[in-house]
């Protein structure tokens, strides 16, 4: 870190945004100052500092963006985007202290793994993508009339990480993967693709054809099994079980239950994009 920038007794507060974390480097930066936290908007405080509200402004945002790549590497401008993505403690706080390493010791800083900054941060990004390649595989989409929709509760925010893959394998279907943890929703349509918020969705109740199929689901998922070679032990540590709950196969007690709480009025179908507006 510049022995120019000192530490300062207040905490930066943000709206939660990538861009606006970008201005709270910029801002340390401008000022020369090392807040002790940095908040989004509405996150409890556990600190009792002096706030800093920091605004959002998209060309200092992207002075900030640009500068990683050219004064770093282009592979710290990604290790910073996938770092916002994760659900580590503190990431906003991390962040800056790896670009503060990044900024003094340049392309070399992608190797310091004995730094305790660098080092927190690739294990946080590697949870993230290790999570992603799981939702890969882990994802259970319904059919609600013309479209396909998938519910999940990671505890990274995975929906960036895995947008590619499922608009290129569905390329020319219509479909929703509704992120509950973060209350974000991947909406696909053909030509079309956006992650925008949801508050809530409660998937409507499954029609004959749907219930049909899940019925033919399981039944091949069992078929499949060898039981002799069981290892539920083993099967945990492949699939932990906080995936389960999406699993048709793995939870259809569970799915067929109706849930205890109570339900906001279900709309037929998932939203769709129209004209790049969520409809």
């Amino acid at each position: 870190m510049d022995l120019m920038f000192q530490p300062a007794a207040l905490a930066y507060t943000y709206d939660g945004s990538f861009e606006g974390l970008l201005c709270c480097v910029f801002e340390s930066y401008q000022w020369k100052e090392v807040p002790l936290a940095i908040h989004s908007e509405g996150e409890k405080q556990g600190l009792l500092l002096e706030s800093k509200w920091i605004d959002t402004d998209s060309s200092k945002a992207e002075r900030v963006l640009k500068s990683i790549p050219l004064r770093i590497c282009p592979e710290a401008a990604e290790l910073v985007r996938l770092g916002f993505w994760t659900c580590t403690p503190d990431k906003e706080l991390l962040l800056l202290n790896f670009l503060y390493l990044g900024f003094a010791h340049g392309r070399k800083v992608m190797n310091m793994l004995a730094d305790d900054t660098v080092n927190a941060l690739h294990k946080a990004v590697q949870q993230l993508q290790r999570e992603g390649h799981h939702y890969l595989g882990f994802v259970r989409f319904s059919v609600y009339g013309p479209v396909m929709a998938a519910v999940i509760e990671p505890r990274g925010f995975v929906l960036p990480v895995i947008q590619e893959h499922f608009c290129d394998r569905f390329h020319g279907e219509s479909f929703m993967i509704y992120d509950k943890t973060h209350s974000m929703a991947l909406i696909h349509q053909p030509g079309q693709q956006a992650i925008i918020p949801l508050d809530e969705w409660v998937p409507p109740e499954p029609d004959a054809a749907e219930e049909e199929y899940r019925r033919l689901w399981k039944g091949f998922y069992h078929a499949i099994g060898i039981k002799e070679r069981r290892n539920d032990r083993l099967r945990s540590s492949l699939m932990p079980k906080r995936y389960w709950k999406h699993l048709p196969e793995m939870n259809s007690s569970q799915a067929a239950a109706p849930d205890s709480k109570p339900k906001l009025e279900v709309e037929e179908s998932p939203p769709r994009l129209e004209h790049g507006k969520l409809k």
